[in-house]
């Protein structure tokens, strides 16, 4: 099991913790992350390493990189990467959502993004983005009910 968590959801651990959406998808990453030490593999990128160095707060910057500690492998920015990207721009996705999506497909990966928006961008466009895109909770919840996807 290949995934990549993009940087809203390695954030998810440190936001404010009232909402229990937030609080399901903290839980959420943290299983996952807990089998990427295991048997799965999450896959980071160089995209993410760029977005993480942007986080204003040094602390939370600091404890957000942790967890790509957990990566055993990294997807590197190169032309083909940032013209696929490009595409998913297209359908109305931001630079780094794209540039993720585009990461995540290269890796074979399933993609996972606490951002509804983008989840509803892709699944307009499935005909053209074929890369499984959800919510780590629906997808946690998905792969572990019934073992069908390696739980």
């Amino acid at each position: 099991m290949r995934i990549y968590l993009d940087v809203c959801c390695l954030c998810r651990p440190f936001d404010d913790q009232t909402s229990n959406r937030i609080r399901m998808e903290t839980e959420a990453v943290i299983a996952i992350l807990k089998r990427c030490s295991d048997d799965w593999t999450l896959v980071g990128s160089e995209v993410i390493e760029f977005e993480i160095a942007g986080i204003s707060d040094e602390e939370r910057r600091r404890h957000v990189a942790s967890l790509m500690l957990f990566a055993r492998e990294q997807v590197n920015l190169d032309q083909a990467l940032l013209t696929r990207a490009r595409s998913f721009h297209e359908h109305g996705m931001d630079t780094f959502d794209s540039l993720h999506l585009a990461s995540a497909e290269r890796a074979g990966a399933v993609f996972l993004t606490t951002d509804d928006t983008l989840i509803k961008i892709i699944k307009k466009h499935a005909d053209k983005i074929t890369v499984e895109t959800k919510n780590p909770v629906q997808w946690f919840m998905e792969v572990t009910a019934d073992g069908s996807k390696d739980a």
